[in-house]
Formats: structure tokens, C-alpha cells, sequence
């Protein structure tokens, strides 16, 4: 029976020596698995820093942008109240011109005659100022 002890000791101590040869052979394969793991981290990590910087830069070139769009906005807000100035400046101008047409109108109607003198002088005037130049 101690032959057999010895023999199954034996055995154990095989199974054993088995087992730490393989669970050795794992261990080294998951250091090289996590070596290469570490060094695509490493450059990841790298290229998220590049990433970072150009984000940074772009987002300060984007703020410089709609800085100036919002002044060239404003300056933009100034012509168009200029139009605005300006159309309500005509269209004064053109009431203004009407009520004169229409006074002319009336007044040309009530005395012919004197329309008709305004008429001559003005032509005088004219060929006056035609003969000048």
C-alpha cells in the first residue's frame, strides 16, 4: 500500500508540475495581451491629446468668428437703419412733390394766362441758359 501512496504521490506531484507549466504559459501569454493593451493605450492617449489641442484651437477660432459676426451684424443693423432714414426721406420728399404738383395743378387751372407767362419765361430762361453754355 505504500508503493501505491508513493505512486499516486508521484502522480500528484506530475499533475501539479502539468498544471503550473500550463497556468505558467497563460500567464505569460495575458503579459503579453496587457503589455500590448498598455502600449495601444499609450498611443491613444497620445492621439487624444492632438485631438484635444486642435479642439481647443478650433473653439477659440470659432469664438473669434462669432465675435465677428456680431460686430459685422451690428455694423450691419446701422446701414439698414440708414436705408430705412433714407426711404422715409423720399417718401417725405415725394409727398412733399406731390402737394406741389397738385398746387400747380390748381393754380395752373385757375389762371391759364398767368401759367402760360410762367411757361414763356421759363422757356426765355432755358434757351438763356442753353445760349451760355
Amino acid at each position: 500500500m505504500e508503493a501505491a501512496l508513493a505512486i499516486a504521490a508521484i502522480i500528484v506531484a506530475v499533475a501539479f508540475a502539468v498544471l503550473v507549466g500550463y497556468i505558467a504559459q497563460t500567464l505569460v501569454a495575458a503579459k503579453r495581451t496587457l503589455n500590448n493593451v498598455a502600449d495601444t493605450l499609450e498611443g491613444l492617449e497620445k492621439q487624444v491629446e492632438g485631438i484635444t489641442t486642435e479642439t481647443t484651437l478650433l473653439l477659440a477660432k470659432t469664438n473669434d468668428l462669432a465675435g465677428d459676426i456680431t460686430n459685422k451684424s451690428t455694423k450691419l443693423d446701422n446701414i439698414f437703419f440708414g436705408v430705412d432714414e433714407l426711404g422715409g426721406t423720399f417718401f417725405k420728399l415725394t409727398q412733399s412733390l406731390n402737394r406741389l404738383s397738385s398746387n400747380i395743378t390748381k393754380t395752373s387751372t385757375e389762371d391759364v394766362e398767368k401759367a402760360s407767362q410762367a411757361v414763356k419765361w421759363g422757356t426765355a430762361i432755358l434757351n438763356l441758359v442753353n445760349k451760355r453754355k
